[in-house]
């Protein structure tokens, strides 16, 4: 059985970006799989989507309502979800095939998106990875037992994650990129070409702005003085992918 988790707490994102995270999947998977949302507010989920409360992390704020949090799937247990799950961070959109995905190495207990802003420096960006619950429940221990020592050692959890884990595989580097780099032209290009999907992509992340619907109106959210290289056209190719 093929099992996507996802994660979604707070305000920042409602259920309609749930709902069409779920929509993106089952376009792009055959068969049976199952789709869970660990939510701390499911009011708005479509019924194909499973529910389990939000796990908190007990570590101080703010970073336990940050990416740190994402850290409580690497428990021993996560509920009554074993095996292997690919995660899929609510602002992602798909372009392809999700099969790939859980064939490749199959395995590999952690395979994660390369970071872009950060190429080649062996670190991950968890919007997209496959993980085996329990098989790196250390990740978490460690965290929760020397809290103060991890926060000032890694600036954030992606880079815990990658430089801590005892074993780390990445995805081929086409499947999976980041819309500011890959996507985006160059400056001051992007002021008169359209961002792209660029060849062979699977997924393309979104992490901090713009999120998809800000993209997919050309609308890129930054201060006065950023805006002159922070521009970009309307994608209105997102609105043929990121759909319920």
């Amino acid at each position: 059985m093929k099992q996507i988790v996802c994660m979604k707490w707070g305000s920042l994102y409602g259920a309609d970006y749930a709902n069409k995270l779920y929509g993106m999947v089952r376009r792009n998977l055959s068969g049976d799989f199952r789709f869970v949302c660990l939510t701390d507010d499911p009011t708005g989920l479509r019924q194909e989507i499973e529910t389990r409360p939000c796990p908190e992390i007990p570590i101080p704020a703010p970073y336990n309502n940050r990416g740190w949090r994402k850290l409580t799937l690497w428990k021993s247990t996560i509920f009554d979800l074993p095996g292997d799950w690919l995660y899929l961070d609510l602002d992602v959109v798909v372009t392809d095939s999700l099969e790939p995905f859980f064939e490749y190495d199959k395995d590999a207990s952690f395979i994660v998106m390369q970071n872009w802003t950060q190429p080649g420096q062996g670190i991950g960006n968890t919007s997209v990875y496959r993980f085996r619950v329990g098989a790196h429940d250390y990740l978490y221990d460690e965290l929760v037992g020397n809290t103060e020592g991890v926060l000032s050692s890694y600036r954030n959890s992606q880079t815990y994650i990658s430089r801590t884990a005892k074993s780390i595989g990445f995805w081929p580097d086409p499947w999976c990129t980041l819309f500011k780099v890959q996507c985006v032209p160059g400056f001051p290009a992007r002021w008169w070409k359209t961002p792209v999907v660029p060849p062979g992509c699977r997924v393309i992340a979104f992490p901090g702005v713009p999120n998809p619907h800000e993209a997919l109106a050309g609308h890129w959210p930054a201060k006065w003085y950023k805006r002159i290289y922070k521009h970009i056209r309307p994608a209105t190719w997102i609105r043929d992918y990121w759909r319920e």
